[in-house]
């Protein structure tokens, strides 16, 4: 697993959404849990966890 991990912004660019549907995601539990709660608070990702999730989203073709 690489040690890169992606914020809102970047869960949303690779979704092609804004990334306050991302937060909208988080808090109506259709996003996995974060993998990091970074130093300030902020969830993190790791890519791999977003595009296994991607891949399983309801209309992912």
């Amino acid at each position: 697993m690489s040690d890169e991990l992606w914020s809102y912004a970047e869960v949303a660019r690779h979704i092609k959404v804004q990334p306050e549907t991302v937060r909208s995601y988080r808090r109506h539990g259709l996003l996995p849990e974060p993998d990091v709660i970074d130093g300030s608070g902020h969830p993190r990702w790791y890519p791999e966890t977003i595009r296994a999730w991607a891949r399983k989203r309801p209309g992912h073709r």
